[in-house]
């Protein structure tokens, strides 16, 4: 991303795919690029952006606190994600808060000239519904593995789909996704790879 100008990478995120040279270029106008070092918080809990955030490097958790003050992570999102969407498009507080897990970049877009000038685009509005969409399969998707799955079958889920994560991210941060004690998670992991053989690790990676 380094040597890419900002009108290069909005043409790489597939809310911006479709829309004319004259049109980007009034988008760049718009448009900010912000780096973060790994654990910087990009938003807290009950702030309220005026600009539409788009991950463009980086992994950012998307995380909030129990009763009890456990750390709960609600989604871990990777490049070209839309953040916390829902609440910027209704000018909502943030419900959760956001942390890099790693260095990174996001692309802040002010809001009110965003809905103004390039929501009505049938191809944007297409793919900010998309991605509304996916942050509620995401959520689904997360009520089910929590109430249906064991923890085992938790494990083997989150390593099937998320197989590059386990060599970013530390056992207890996986085990506060999958809703498990760290203790839990270790326990299991041990087993699945040393008594029941079901996932394996290779070039520091583990495998299903």
């Amino acid at each position: 991303m380094k040597n890419k100008s900002l009108k290069n990478i909005l043409t790489d995120i597939y809310l911006f795919s479709g829309i004319q040279d004259k049109e980007l270029d009034k988008l760049v106008k718009i448009c900010s690029m912000h780096n973060y070092k790994k654990d910087s918080y990009l938003f807290m809990k009950g702030e309220k952006s005026e600009h539409l955030l788009v991950l463009i490097e980086g992994l950012v958790s998307i995380f909030k606190h129990d009763d009890k003050g456990n750390e709960i992570i609600i989604g871990l999102f990777s490049p070209f994600s839309l953040l916390a969407e829902p609440a910027i498009l209704k000018e909502l507080p943030f419900p959760s808060s956001a942390v890099f897990k790693s260095d990174g970049a996001v692309i802040k877009i002010e809001l009110n000239s965003f809905k103004k000038d390039f929501l009505h685009d049938s191809h944007i509005s297409y793919a900010v519904i998309q991605s509304l969409l996916s942050k509620i399969q995401l959520l689904q998707n997360n009520i089910h593995l929590n109430i249906a799955s064991s923890a085992k079958e938790k494990i083997l889920s989150f390593y099937e789909k998320n197989n590059s994560l386990g060599v970013e991210l530390k056992q207890y941060e996986i085990a506060s996704l999958l809703g498990m004690k760290a203790e839990t998670f270790s326990r299991n992991v041990k087993s699945l790879l040393k008594d029941e053989k079901l996932i394996k690790v290779k070039n520091k990676y583990i495998k299903v």
